[in-house]
């Protein structure tokens, strides 16, 4: 058994979203505008102007990513009225052939027509495609079926496939035990000045109360979860046991946590985790449809980084910054896989919760 960690240990802390950047508008230039050289972003400076972007776009937008070699945010665009207003706002402009509406209406095909157990779609702002992954269940009927889908939409919609299983990342083991399974500690919050920790949605489905240790006393119980739609869980503490506001690395250090965002496709991650520690990876996409054997949950952020069963609910992170709370995918950490996040600020917002 891989090593656990106690709850001290494996929580952080969340919070409200991330303050608008001093440097950029809260408004676009227009399209009349001098135009200016891509501006060099950190990944949060990033996400926060594409949230900007977006907004002020709205049907003119195309999606957006960030290319952390140059340090580009670049905005996916359908003409050039609309590329000159993202050169001014300092990101990089790029063509591309369908809208986000047109990408919208195909993913909601894919939900009425393709809500196969074992698939997940996203946008990916890169290809300017929904992207359909299709794990190793998906076969026979099943892929009949997703393939006539996919045929109907064209060229908005590309497959791949992945031989692991969509799955929850939960298990017996160690780490913050509940009755007969283990999960993740994610990050501390408060309600109501009150004491409480976010995990998985699925884990808090599968137990009432927790503990630091297998068959140790009480820390907690669950006082809401959601799963499937969601993957969230508020959980109460119940004793005095140490929350601090910090992420364990694994290394003998830690992270402090300060404030929770919106990740960005691009950005650079970590996640910890009780089963497997701390591992890196990418944001793929965002607005993530995963459809698990248990049901659909929607609008989870997808990353190259692997995680394993018992690492469910386990922190998801960029620096100081929350961003989500583990919840499956497939693969493991040895041969590589993809894992969905619930993200942190939805979470926040749907129990009324914040940093400690």
């Amino acid at each position: 058994m891989k090593r656990s960690c106690t709850s001290k240990r494996c929580t952080a802390a969340a919070g409200a979203a991330m303050a608008a950047l001093t440097a950029a508008a809260l408004t676009l230039p227009s399209a009349h505008a001098d135009s200016a050289a891509p501006r060099q972003l950190s990944s949060p400076q990033a996400s926060e102007l594409a949230r900007q972007i977006s907004a002020e776009l709205g049907a003119d937008s195309a999606g957006t990513y960030y290319d952390a070699g140059s340090g580009r945010l670049v905005v996916g665009v359908l003409d050039e009225g609309a590329a000159a207003r993202v050169r001014a706002a300092g990101a990089e402009p790029r063509t591309v052939r369908h809208s986000a509406a047109e990408l919208a209406s195909a993913q909601r095909t894919l939900k009425s027509d393709a809500s196969i157990p074992g698939t997940a779609w996203a946008v990916d702002p890169r290809l300017n495609k929904v992207v359909v992954t299709a794990d190793s269940t998906v076969t026979g009927a099943r892929k009949d079926r997703l393939d006539k889908v996919v045929a109907s939409l064209g060229d908005k919609v590309a497959v791949k496939r992945t031989a692991g299983t969509f799955r929850p990342y939960i298990a017996g083991g160690d780490a913050i035990w509940g009755s007969g399974v283990r999960c993740s500690l994610g990050f501390n919050v408060t309600k109501g000045g009150k004491p409480y920790f976010l995990t998985a949605g699925h884990c808090g489905n599968a137990s009432q109360t927790w503990s630091a240790t297998q068959g140790g006393a009480q820390i907690g119980v669950t006082e809401s979860s959601a799963f499937p739609g969601h993957d969230y869980a508020l959980v109460r503490y119940t004793s005095s046991v140490a929350h601090p506001s910090a992420v364990d690395l694994y290394g003998g250090g830690t992270q402090d946590i300060t404030k929770a965002s919106e990740a960005t496709v691009g950005e650079t991650v970590q996640r910890s985790g009780s089963t497997t520690g701390v591992h890196d990876g990418q944001v793929t996409a965002l607005g993530v449809t995963v459809n698990y054997e248990e049901g659909a949950v929607e609008g989870m952020i997808g990353t190259s980084v692997c995680a394993e069963p018992g690492d469910s609910g386990g922190a998801l992170f960029d620096g100081d910054t929350a961003l989500g709370l583990t919840s499956g995918g497939s693969g493991d950490c040895s041969a590589g896989g993809e894992t969905f996040f619930q993200p942190v600020p939805a979470a926040l917002q749907a129990y009324g919760a914040q940093l400690p």
